[in-house]
Protein backbone atom coordinates (compact mmCIF):
# COMPACT_ATOMS: atom_id res chain seq x y z
CA UNK A 1 0.00 0.00 0.00
CA UNK A 2 2.61 2.08 1.11
CA UNK A 3 4.93 2.33 -2.25
CA UNK A 4 1.38 2.07 -4.57
CA UNK A 5 0.93 5.26 -2.73
CA UNK A 6 4.34 6.73 -3.26
CA UNK A 7 4.57 5.47 -6.79
CA UNK A 8 1.27 7.39 -7.47
CA UNK A 9 3.08 10.60 -6.58
CA UNK A 10 6.27 10.39 -7.76
CA UNK A 11 6.13 13.31 -10.16
CA UNK A 12 5.00 14.87 -6.52
CA UNK A 13 7.33 14.24 -4.07
CA UNK A 14 11.29 14.04 -3.30
CA UNK A 15 11.71 12.86 -0.32
CA UNK A 16 9.86 10.51 2.44
CA UNK A 17 9.98 11.13 6.44
CA UNK A 18 10.31 8.42 8.79
CA UNK A 19 9.16 9.57 12.00
CA UNK A 20 6.40 8.80 15.00
CA UNK A 21 7.59 6.76 17.95
CA UNK A 22 11.17 5.52 17.75
CA UNK A 23 11.38 4.21 13.85
CA UNK A 24 15.14 2.53 14.71
CA UNK A 25 13.11 0.20 17.00
CA UNK A 26 11.92 -1.58 13.50
CA UNK A 27 14.53 -4.15 12.74
CA UNK A 28 13.30 -3.85 9.18
CA UNK A 29 13.64 -0.72 8.73
CA UNK A 30 17.05 -0.93 6.71
CA UNK A 31 15.37 -2.72 4.05
CA UNK A 32 12.06 -0.76 3.97
CA UNK A 33 14.36 2.31 3.47
CA UNK A 34 16.15 0.66 0.48
CA UNK A 35 12.83 0.17 -1.15
CA UNK A 36 11.70 4.18 -0.55
CA UNK A 37 15.63 4.70 -1.76
CA UNK A 38 15.65 2.45 -4.69
CA UNK A 39 11.77 4.33 -5.65
CA UNK A 40 14.01 7.39 -6.10
CA UNK A 41 13.11 9.13 -3.35
CA UNK A 42 15.70 10.91 -0.73
CA UNK A 43 14.81 9.62 2.93
CA UNK A 44 14.83 11.97 6.43
CA UNK A 45 14.68 10.48 9.68
CA UNK A 46 13.30 11.63 13.14
CA UNK A 47 14.79 9.61 15.80
CA UNK A 48 15.62 10.23 19.59
CA UNK A 49 19.15 8.50 19.25
CA UNK A 50 18.66 5.77 21.99
CA UNK A 51 19.23 3.22 19.44
CA UNK A 52 22.91 3.71 17.99
CA UNK A 53 23.67 0.58 16.70
CA UNK A 54 20.69 0.95 13.94
CA UNK A 55 21.85 4.68 13.03
CA UNK A 56 25.12 3.95 12.94
CA UNK A 57 23.90 1.22 10.40
CA UNK A 58 21.62 3.78 8.27
CA UNK A 59 24.43 6.41 8.48
CA UNK A 60 27.14 3.95 7.07
CA UNK A 61 24.88 1.90 4.17
CA UNK A 62 24.00 5.67 3.53
CA UNK A 63 20.52 4.87 3.59
CA UNK A 64 19.58 8.17 5.13
CA UNK A 65 20.19 11.74 3.60
CA UNK A 66 18.93 13.75 6.47
CA UNK A 67 18.43 12.94 10.34
CA UNK A 68 16.23 15.22 13.02
CA UNK A 69 17.63 14.00 16.09
CA UNK A 70 15.40 15.14 19.40
CA UNK A 71 18.20 16.00 22.58
CA UNK A 72 15.51 16.01 25.47
CA UNK A 73 18.24 17.59 28.07
CA UNK A 74 21.52 17.70 29.07
CA UNK A 75 22.91 14.45 29.59
CA UNK A 76 22.98 14.65 33.51
CA UNK A 77 19.07 14.93 33.19
CA UNK A 78 18.36 12.42 30.16
CA UNK A 79 16.91 9.87 32.24
CA UNK A 80 14.78 12.13 34.45
CA UNK A 81 13.46 13.95 31.54
CA UNK A 82 12.73 10.46 29.80
CA UNK A 83 11.53 8.35 32.67
CA UNK A 84 13.44 5.48 31.57
CA UNK A 85 16.75 4.60 32.14
CA UNK A 86 19.27 4.54 29.60
CA UNK A 87 22.71 4.80 29.21
CA UNK A 88 24.01 8.41 28.04
CA UNK A 89 26.81 7.21 26.64
CA UNK A 90 25.34 6.11 23.88
CA UNK A 91 23.51 9.56 23.17
CA UNK A 92 27.15 11.38 22.84
CA UNK A 93 27.78 7.99 20.96
CA UNK A 94 25.21 8.82 18.34
CA UNK A 95 25.86 12.69 18.05
CA UNK A 96 29.87 11.90 17.72
CA UNK A 97 28.55 9.52 14.60
CA UNK A 98 25.93 11.93 13.01
CA UNK A 99 28.53 15.00 13.19
CA UNK A 100 31.33 13.28 11.78
CA UNK A 101 28.95 11.62 8.65
CA UNK A 102 28.54 13.72 6.04
CA UNK A 103 24.74 13.85 6.06
CA UNK A 104 22.41 16.70 6.67
CA UNK A 105 20.90 16.81 10.16
CA UNK A 106 19.45 18.66 13.16
CA UNK A 107 19.56 18.42 16.55
CA UNK A 108 15.94 19.38 18.22
CA UNK A 109 15.35 19.82 21.75
CA UNK A 110 11.34 20.35 22.90
CA UNK A 111 11.27 22.58 26.56
CA UNK A 112 9.27 24.07 28.55
CA UNK A 113 10.76 25.91 31.35
CA UNK A 114 9.51 23.99 34.25
CA UNK A 115 11.17 21.22 32.68
CA UNK A 116 14.80 23.05 30.89
CA UNK A 117 16.56 25.76 32.72
CA UNK A 118 18.41 28.24 30.41
CA UNK A 119 21.39 26.66 31.46
CA UNK A 120 20.62 23.58 30.82
CA UNK A 121 19.40 24.06 27.03
CA UNK A 122 23.09 26.02 27.12
CA UNK A 123 24.76 22.63 28.60
CA UNK A 124 22.67 20.94 25.60
CA UNK A 125 24.40 23.34 23.35
CA UNK A 126 27.63 22.51 24.59
CA UNK A 127 26.96 19.02 24.28
CA UNK A 128 26.51 19.47 20.65
CA UNK A 129 29.23 22.01 20.11
CA UNK A 130 30.36 22.35 16.89
CA UNK A 131 26.65 20.88 15.32
CA UNK A 132 25.46 22.83 12.04
CA UNK A 133 21.76 23.53 13.25
CA UNK A 134 20.02 23.75 16.79
CA UNK A 135 16.69 24.04 16.58
CA UNK A 136 14.70 24.70 19.98
CA UNK A 137 10.81 24.06 19.80
CA UNK A 138 8.22 25.78 22.14
CA UNK A 139 6.43 22.94 23.82
CA UNK A 140 2.91 23.33 22.52
CA UNK A 141 0.53 21.23 24.56
CA UNK A 142 -2.47 19.87 22.27
CA UNK A 143 -3.82 17.64 25.14
CA UNK A 144 -1.72 14.51 24.73
CA UNK A 145 1.60 14.87 26.55
CA UNK A 146 2.37 11.91 28.09
CA UNK A 147 5.69 12.79 29.74
CA UNK A 148 4.47 14.16 33.28
CA UNK A 149 7.12 16.60 33.16
CA UNK A 150 5.47 18.22 30.05
CA UNK A 151 2.01 17.80 31.89
CA UNK A 152 1.50 20.47 33.67
CA UNK A 153 4.03 23.09 31.60
CA UNK A 154 2.55 25.59 30.81
CA UNK A 155 5.13 28.31 30.74
CA UNK A 156 7.33 28.93 27.99
CA UNK A 157 10.32 31.22 27.80
CA UNK A 158 9.39 34.82 26.34
CA UNK A 159 10.62 36.17 23.02
CA UNK A 160 13.70 38.10 24.67
CA UNK A 161 14.68 34.91 26.87
CA UNK A 162 15.03 32.83 23.84
CA UNK A 163 16.77 36.09 21.82
CA UNK A 164 19.05 35.50 24.94
CA UNK A 165 19.45 31.70 24.49
CA UNK A 166 19.98 31.23 21.27
CA UNK A 167 22.82 34.08 21.24
CA UNK A 168 24.47 32.19 23.67
CA UNK A 169 23.93 28.86 21.82
CA UNK A 170 25.80 30.34 18.76
CA UNK A 171 29.03 30.18 20.89
CA UNK A 172 28.29 26.48 20.27
CA UNK A 173 26.64 25.95 17.19
CA UNK A 174 26.88 27.27 13.58
CA UNK A 175 22.82 27.48 13.37
CA UNK A 176 20.10 28.23 15.89
CA UNK A 177 16.11 28.06 15.38
CA UNK A 178 13.34 28.71 17.14
CA UNK A 179 10.29 27.34 16.05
Amino acid sequence: IIFSFLEARKDKLDAIVITGGEPTLQRDLPEFIRKIKNAGFLVKLDSNGTNPGMLQLLIKEKLVDYIAMDIKAPLEKYNKVIHVKIDTNLIKEIIDSIMNSRLNYEFRTTFAKEVLTKTEIILIGKLINGARLYVLQKLIDRGKILNPLFMNSTQNYSDEELKLIKQELLEHVTQCIIR
